[in-house]
């Protein structure tokens, strides 16, 4: 029972209250929930009637009983967010209230309730143990319990409750921020980030939001930028990479315009709009439709996510941007090579039923030489337009080089007729009409692709059979083409393995002159001789070293070796012989080929004169200028020139005639024609041409004794061939010049 100072004082405290006024109710704001434990029903009354209508802090006052702490144990465990609990210490036993203390702390983990102990029997809970105990707010007797004192004590346990939860929340958010921020750093495309953004705020707030991120973006209609929706959740989740315009709501598109037009947040009665600044020229905002007005604790969480999500958006915006420097061309805005193979990986990987092609312009330096490099970049943009313009966006496209470009698309677009239809018309570039020409490689054979590599190099093989074509401009890749390119690239280390080794050798032609029979020269001849006969003949590994490089390295080890044979046969008393040796284009074309010969002659003291160097009628023709500047050079070191294998290459009279040469060399398919009296005529025209040019001239691959006889009567001066002798290492050479026994041995 309550003593009667007790009574006497909640009479007093009922008096009191009586004489204040009623507080306001509150509908809308959530009640503070206090839990009063008591096992004398006249306080929970008492506690009731004093409490009722009461607002503190805003919020009306909710209150839950239990008459002992089994009861008040139940009553915890179904309201967790109790904000105050009032207990009574002695109970079912002395240590109730105590012990209902612990369980509240320790069992139940509510370290932010409040707990305010009272007590009839103060003797058996001394105030200083429990309060150094055990995490309270107050602790009074019940005598204590004034109206003043009980509303005071209230007031201020719900205030420290408020605090608690603020630190609380601030911390469960603040460490929401860090982890959501940890995770969004993560993303690398704007699109992801804005959609991670939505989800994490969801997370952060506790509520079930409607929300779009929105931020500027450069349209590809030529509509400048405009704001753009990159991610929404909700009701919203239509409007994704829409135009903000296009959201029905316009008190949504006002605010959020707004907001970002004034570069700040907005927090409005039922919504919110968090404003981003991600660069000079860029802004995002994020619009969240609550539903009410959000706490102010909830506005400073925002804001710290907000400057967070900003630097996560500029991370975002840069791994974008470094990703486009990566994967696309700066010029024509096509992906390049990179992106390319990330292409025809997916394709590898999945199997998709479709074709690869590679275009390559030909003749494109041509375009570069003879308009400056500033037109060709306009013709390759020229050629990006027509092939977008057809072809996307069914077809992905790419720029993999200067002049090539690649495709993947269905074979109902990516063939033939398609795109070579696409440079049927001439391009308009700078008031130019040019016409442009491509060869084109496809490959539609996925099978046993395992990666984009594999692809490219397919459609890649077939594009050089296309380049190298006569009579197409187009090829499909075979399997047998890439067989064909394995076998000479093992080729191709073979010779280069050989080279190193010094097991290629110069053997030695014979030439003869055609009046008198006298040996007047040779020509050397690279040979690849192996244990049984040739690892390969010239006419296989020539063209394989041309191709990798390495025949400027061969073609200088076979200049000086020729020119240390000579010298050799010059001891022996065949000073007077010409040595012939065949100069490649790549050696040809190098900066100090001349220098080069200059230091070889004089390292083995050969006499200009006795050197004939034979180029083809390609590396004449191959950019003039440059060429006679080179032949000019060499003619005044006194070396020959001779064009080799004439007549089955391309010239004109008017060119040859500006050229220093001293002789054509009639090729062996020419002079094997003469047969029977008969087809003689392309040898023929060739000696009226050398008379004309006032040069010599040797037949190759002289056989029989008519086309010996026909070739003197035309007025050829030299021949060889087999009729004479068949190509001979150094030492065989020697014997057989010294078993000659010509009139100027010796001499």
């Amino acid at each position: 029972m309550i003593d009667e100072l007790t009574i006497d004082e909640f009479i007093k405290l009922v008096d009191d209250a009586d004489e204040t006024d009623a507080p306001q109710q509150h509908p809308d704001v959530p009640p503070w929930k206090l839990l009063v434990v008591d096992d004398d029903e006249e306080v929970h009354n008492a506690t009731r009637f004093v409490m009722r209508d009461l607002v503190i802090l805003g919020r009306p006052l909710c209150l839950l009983h239990a008459g002992s702490a089994r009861e008040a144990r139940e009553q915890l465990q179904r309201h967790r967010d109790i904000a105050v609990a009032i207990l009574d210490v002695v109970m079912e036993t002395e240590q109730a209230g105590l012990k209902l203390v612990g369980y509240i702390r320790n069992e139940l983990g509510l370290a932010e309730c409040r707990i305010i102990l009272r007590t009839g029997q103060p003797g058996y809970a001394p105030e200083l143990t429990v309060i150094n105990e055990y995490d309270i707010n107050d602790y009074r007797t019940k005598a204590e319990l004034t109206h003043t004192r009980l509303i005071t004590m209230v007031s201020t346990a719900l205030r420290a409750y408020e605090q608690f939860r603020a630190i609380e929340q601030n911390r469960r958010g603040l460490g929401l921020i860090v982890r959501a921020t940890t995770d969004l750093i993560e993303q690398h495309t704007v699109s992801n980030l804005a959609e991670g953004v939505l989800a994490q705020l969801v997370a952060l707030l506790k509520l079930p939001l409607d929300g779009i991120v929105c931020t500027h973006k450069s349209f590809p209609d030529g509509a400048g930028k405009r704001c753009c929706v990159v991610s929404a959740i909700g009701s919203y989740t239509a409007y994704t990479a829409q135009p903000l315009e296009a959201l029905p709501d316009k008190r949504m598109i006002s605010v959020i315009l707004r907001s970002i037009a004034q570069g700040r947040h907005s927090f409005g009665e039922d919504y919110t709009v968090l404003y981003l600044k991600l660069s000079s020229q860029q802004d995002a905002a994020v619009f969240l439709d609550a539903g009410r007005a959000l706490a102010t604790l909830d506005h400073l969480l925002l804001e710290v996510f907000a400057s967070n999500i900003a630097a996560c958006f500029r991370n975002a915006k840069l791994v974008e941007r470094l990703n486009h420097v990566a994967y696309h061309d700066p010029l024509t805005r096509l992906p390049n090579r990179l992106r390319f193979i990330a292409d025809l990986d997916d394709i590898a990987r999945e199997r998709i039923d479709t074709v690869v092609a590679l275009l390559d312009i030909e003749h494109f330096a041509d375009f570069n030489d003879g308009l400056g490099q500033d037109m060709g970049n306009a013709l390759l943009v020229a050629v990006t337009e027509r092939l977008r313009t057809t072809l996307e966006p069914e077809c992905r496209l790419a720029r993999l080089g200067a002049d090539m470009f690649g495709v993947i698309g269905p074979e109902s677009i990516v063939n033939p007729t398609t795109l070579l239809a696409l440079f049927r018309p001439s391009f308009l570039v700078d008031e130019h009409q040019l016409p442009v020409t491509v060869a084109i490689g496809f490959c539609r054979d996925l099978e046993n692709a395992s990666s984009g590599i594999a692809l490219l190099k397919r459609a890649n093989i077939a594009l050089n059979r296309a380049k190298k074509s006569l009579h197409s401009h187009h090829e499909y890749y075979l399997a047998e083409m890439e067989d064909s390119t394995r076998w000479r690239l093992e080729i191709t280390h073979q010779l280069r393995r050989a080279f190193d080794a010094r097991q290629l050798q110069l053997w030695y032609q014979p030439q003869i002159a055609l009046d008198t029979g006298r040996v007047v020269g040779m020509e050397a001849l690279l040979r690849w001789p192996g244990e049984r006969g040739f690892i390969q003949p010239p006419d296989i590994f020539i063209p394989l070293a041309e191709y990798s490089g390495l025949i400027v390295q061969i073609g200088a080890w076979v200049l000086a070796q020729a020119c240390a044979q000579h010298a050799k046969l010059g001891q022996l008393g065949f000073a007077h012989l010409k040595m012939a040796v065949n100069v490649s284009m790549p050696q040809f074309r190098k900066a100090d080929f001349v220098e080069n010969m200059a230091t070889i002659l004089a390292h083995y003291q050969m006499p200009p004169q006795m050197l004939e160097l034979e180029i083809t009628e390609s590396i004449a023709m191959d950019e003039p200028k440059v060429m006679l500047q080179r032949l000019d050079a060499l003619r005044q070191l006194g070396i020959l020139i001779a064009i080799d294998d004439f007549g089955t290459g391309y010239s004109s009279l008017s060119q040859l005639r500006s050229l220093p040469i001293d002789c054509l060399k009639i090729d062996k398919s020419f002079v094997q024609k003469i047969h029977n009296g008969k087809g003689g005529l392309f040898a023929e025209t060739i000696m009226d041409l050398s008379k004309k040019l006032r040069v010599t001239s040797v037949a190759e691959g002289v056989e029989t004794l008519e086309q010996v006889d026909f070739l003197r009567g035309l007025g050829c001066a030299v021949a060889q061939g087999y009729l004479y002798a068949r190509p001979m290492p150094a030492d065989q050479l020697v014997a057989w010049l010294q078993s000659r026994n010509d009139p100027d041995h010796g001499s």
